[in-house]
C-alpha cells in the first residue's frame, strides 16, 4: 500500500505554484474585461448619437413636409400670400368722433391704453 499523503501537505506545495502561475492569468483576465468594457461604453456612445442624428433628420423631414403641405394647401390664406393686405384694404379707418367715444369734456387727449388687470386694480385702490 502507498503512502498517504495528507491533503494539506498538497495544499502547501501546490499554493505557491498557484500564486506564482494564476496571478497574471487572473490579472490577464481583468485587463481584458475591462478593456472590452470601455470598448463597449464607446460603442454605445457612439450608436446613440447615430440614433440621435437621426432622429432629428427624421423630425426635420416631417416638419418640412408639414410645411409644405401647409403651404401647398393654402390653409385659408390665398395663394399669392395677400391674406391680411386684403382685410386691411377693406376696412374703413375710424372717424376722429370713435376714436375720442367715451372722453368726457370734449378735450382733445388721446384715448388712454388697455390696462392688464393688475394695474386696473391697483388703481382701483
Amino acid at each position: 500500500m502507498p503512502p498517504v499523503v495528507p491533503p494539506f501537505l498538497i495544499g502547501l506545495i501546490a499554493a505557491p505554484l498557484v500564486k506564482r502561475l494564476g496571478k497574471p492569468l487572473v490579472r490577464g483576465v481583468v485587463k481584458a474585461s475591462v478593456g472590452l468594457g470601455i470598448e463597449v461604453k464607446r460603442a454605445v456612445h457612439e450608436a446613440g448619437e447615430g440614433i440621435h442624428s437621426l432622429a432629428a433628420e427624421a423630425t426635420a423631414e416631417v416638419l418640412a413636409a408639414q410645411t409644405a403641405q401647409k403651404v401647398g394647401h393654402g390653409v385659408g390664406a390665398p395663394e399669392d400670400g395677400t391674406a391680411g393686405r386684403v382685410e386691411a384694404a377693406t376696412k374703413p379707418e375710424p372717424a376722429a368722433a370713435e376714436v375720442h367715444e367715451g372722453q368726457t369734456g370734449g378735450q382733445d387727449k388721446p384715448a388712454r391704453k388697455a390696462r392688464g388687470a393688475a394695474s386696473v386694480a391697483a388703481t382701483a385702490r
